[in-house]
Formats: structure tokens, sequence, C-alpha cells
């Protein structure tokens, strides 16, 4: 999903400049013209990630409008532009929100730089609130990603169900964010802040069952060196999450329901029970009413759980939110790694999209944490998921070139799927201008137009890249505008 940089500036000239910046480098440009307008560009929704703003235009000035924007609650970066680098300007920019400053006419290099420097930033910004959130029991439905009509449903019966204290059973396949929502639940209610634990039924060892979950009192059983209060204690006042309660043995299901009715517990070897205030909020992967037509689940355990159901989608079944997934996994493993990849690319996010993940978010946020660590280049490419590109095919929109056959002469030892040919038809050498420009080609389509890092690869200059790309006629394939105008602003 491309970056969206807001540009604010009186001149559109300098726009229409800043314009072709920023897409030859793979973002996506609004603009605005005025303080005022800028405004209600953010107030309308829009996506935005960056903002650039002129300090001088008529009207309101930027300094007013950066203040503005920080009164509305608008936390993106702002980089802001001047004509003169006073440091009383500067500084003024810098106390009113502003992460950074460039003098104009800048360079592209540091235009490019700067906006990657803020985009770092707010994702160290977001990630810290995050974990913030998750730390402290705070994670609310806002917080949820997705848009989907799947996703809408879900949040939407969350928040009336974090309302009240009702028992909540969260259903869906492994890996769809069951204790997510669950932690939503708990940060959307009154019970906010408080403990939330979480325990995962299916990997407690059956011996331990009673005791991780109601504790037990110093010498009651042999190894009891210690008294331990047991998750129901660790969680009074808060939330309790319950994942996978489907694999409860029968006995411990029996307590768990007295547990629930009374809103008391047995410790083993306490000589009396223990009040708890507990909320319960439970999730299974399978489907609990045929356990219960098979014996292996308590019926009345059963309806004393499942009083507000809520199922959680499978990515499959939500594919549109397969983007702001990935951006988001992106922004975390940049800040988790010490990477800057930009985004995934406009082709990589089709094929993301177009497969199935069997294994849900669980498997998406895997597969892009592979991806970030083993990229070197802005943009995630298909070929950055090797695991994934093996089993699905790839949508309608990308449709990858078959790489060239090479016809080797007799004895050539050269490999058949080599992407640029070294021989001709007839087991001769090419030559050097034909083989220079298919590696140029294929630079161009593996690093998808961003000639910065092509001519990074390539080991020569942009204006060089420039240079050789319009001498070997490939134009079309440059991102951003004619070679000409790359030359100029290169130069």
């Amino acid at each position: 999903m491309a970056k969206t940089v807001l540009v604010v500036d009186d001149d559109p000239t300098q726009r229409r400049l800043i314009q072709a910046v920023l897409e030859r480098d793979g973002f996506a440009v609004a603009h605005a013209q005025s303080g005022d307008e800028a405004i209600q560009h953010l107030t309308s929704g829009a996506s935005v990630d960056v903002v650039l703003l002129d300090l001088v235009m008529p009207g309101i000035s930027g300094q007013d409008t950066l203040r503005e924007m920080r009164a509305r609650g608008f936390g993106l970066p702002v980089i802001v532009l001047t004509a003169t680098g006073g440091i009383d300007t500067v500084v003024s920019a810098m106390q009113a929100g502003a992460c950074d400053f460039f003098v104009k006419p800048a360079s592209p290099e540091r235009i490019t730089v700067s906006i990657r420097n803020a985009l770092s930033m707010g994702s160290l910004k977001s990630e810290v609130e995050r974990l913030k959130k998750h730390s402290t029991g705070r994670t609310t439905f806002n917080d949820l990603i997705g848009g989907s009509p799947a996703m809408t449903m879900v949040k939407r019966l969350g928040e009336r169900a974090a309302k009240s204290s009702i028992p909540i059973l969260i259903t869906g396949e492994s890996g769809v964010g069951k204790e997510v929502i669950a932690r939503a639940v708990h940060g959307s209610s009154e019970r906010a802040g408080k403990p939330f634990v979480a325990v995962n039924c299916g990997a407690i060892p059956e011996n331990l069952v009673e005791s991780i979950l109601f504790g037990h009192e110093k010498g009651s059983f042999t190894g009891a060196t210690d008294k331990h209060l047991g998750k129901f204690q660790e969680a009074n006042g808060g939330t309790l999450f319950l994942d996978e309660v489907g694999e409860l043995p029968l006995d411990m299901q029996v307590k768990l329901l007295r547990a629930l009715q009374e809103s008391e517990i047995d410790p083993i070897g306490a000589k009396r029970s223990i009040k708890v205030d507990v909320r319960i909020v439970s999730a299974t992967n399978r489907d609990l009413s045929n356990a219960v037509s098979e014996g292996r689940f308590r019926e009345d355990l059963y309806y004393r759980l499942n009083v507000f159901p809520i199922e959680a989608p499978a990515l499959r079944e939500r594919r549109e939110d397969v983007p702001a997934l990935v951006d988001a996994f992106v922004r975390r493993f940049n800040v988790e790694e010490g990477k800057s990849v930009v985004a995934a690319s406009p082709e990589t996010l089709a094929f993301l999209t177009a497969y199935d993940w069997p294994g849900n978010v669980r498997q998406l946020e895997n597969a892009v944490y592979r991806a970030i660590v083993l990229a070197d280049a802005p943009y995630l490419q298909p070929h950055d998921f090797p695991a994934i590109s093996g089993v699905a095919a790839p949508p309608p929109e990308y449709t990858p070139a078959p790489a060239p056959t090479v016809v080797a002469a007799p004895g050539a030892a050269i490999a058949q799927d080599q992407p640029v040919r070294v021989l001709d038809g007839r087991g001769h050498l090419r030559t050097l201008e034909e083989v220079e420009r298919d590696m140029i080609r294929l630079a161009i389509e593996v690093y998808a137009g961003h000639m910065s890092e092509v001519a990074r690869r390539l080991g020569i200059g942009r204006s060089t890249l420039y240079r050789k790309v319009r001498e070997q006629g490939l134009e079309q394939l440059v991102k951003g505008g004619a070679p000409e105008e790359a030359d100029a602003e290169a130069a």
C-alpha cells in the first residue's frame, strides 16, 4: 500500500516538482494550496501518512496550520518547507510539532530521505503506543485492523458486549485473532486498565489444570512448596480469557461451571471458598455443539459460556483487509528489526490478497516478518514471499514475464533459467550493448521502477542510468515520467 504525502504549498510549480520526485519513488501524492484546504483534506478522513508544509502561504500561515493540526489531534509527521533557513524559523516549527525541515529548493534525495525518516519515526511512535495499550489492557476495537463488512460486524458486536459483563464465546479458525478481539472487549469495557489474563486451556497438562486455574495452598500436594493464586485470582477485577476452552477435561468443566455460577473458587487445599470478580471471555476453533452431542463437553457449561457468541471471520472471507494488515505488519517489523521498508508494491498486495491464507492472520504476519528480514529493496516484491508463491497462483493483475530461454553452445555450462541471455540463438556471445539493455530492463522490473535502487544495484550513478535508459529505448519502463525529466532532476 503506497504511502500518501500531502503537499501543502501555494506555488503550483513547487507542487508539481515535488509530486514528480515522490511518485518516482513510489509515493502517492495529494495536494493542498492553502492551510485551510489542508485542514479540510485531513478532516475529510482521507488517508495521509506525511505532510509537506510550506511555512509562507497566503491566508493561514504554515505555522498556524501546524498548530491547528495538532490542536485537532492530527499526530502524523509534518515536514516544513521554507525559503529561508533562519534559526528562529526552524526552532518555531519544531516547537509547533514539526519533525524535520528543509530549505527550498531541496534535492530529490533530501526530500526522499526526510520523508522516509518521518515514516520511520511515525512507525516507532505507533508501535510504542500499541505496546503501551497492550500492556495496560487498553486495546479497543478502534485498534483492530480491517474495515471489511465481516470485521465491521465483529466490532459492532464486540462494542455492544463490552458494555456489560455478559460471557462471550469467540469462535473461528486458528490464527484469526480471537485473543485480539478478547483484548478489545476488555479494553472497551469498564474493566479497562485492570488485569487481562489469557490461558491456553489446550496447552495445560491435565494434572495441572485445577492448580493453574484455581490455585493451591502450600503443602496441599507433593511439590506444592509455595502458595499459588491461580488464574482466576490473578484476573480478579479484570477479564479471564479462556482460549481453546473445548480442550478442558470433563472434571475441570464441572469446577469451571461452579466458579462461573457462584463467582467463587476452591483452591486445592484451601479451607474455604474465595470470592472472585472476573469477566469471562472464552474462545475455541472447534464446534462445541458437536462436542456436546458427542459427550466431550458439558451442555450446561456450553450454554453458560455461549451467552453472546462472536464469530471471527477467516482471512479469506475478508480479503479487502489484507493490504491494511500488511501495512501494519511492515510498520511493526521495521521497528523490531531496524529496517526501512516503505511498503509492499501494488503487485505484491494483489498477489497476497489473492492467496487463501489457510493459517489466517497469523500466517500472513509470519510471511511479512520473513519478507522484512530478507528484503533489501524499499518495496516488498512477490519474490520476497517464496513459500506463498510456490503454492499460490498469481492474480490476473500480476503476470510475471517468462524468463528468456538460454540456448547454449555444446559443452557450455550455463543455467537454463538464467534471466539475462549471454549467448544468442546460435551459441555465440551477444554484444555488450544487448546484454546491458537486458540487464537494465531486468533491474527496472525487479525493483519496480525505483530508479535510485536500480542505480545502486547496478553500481552506476542515476544520471548515467537515465542516459542509458534513453539510449537503449527503455523510456516506457521508467516510473514517474520521461527520462529527460529524470535527468534534469538528477542533475
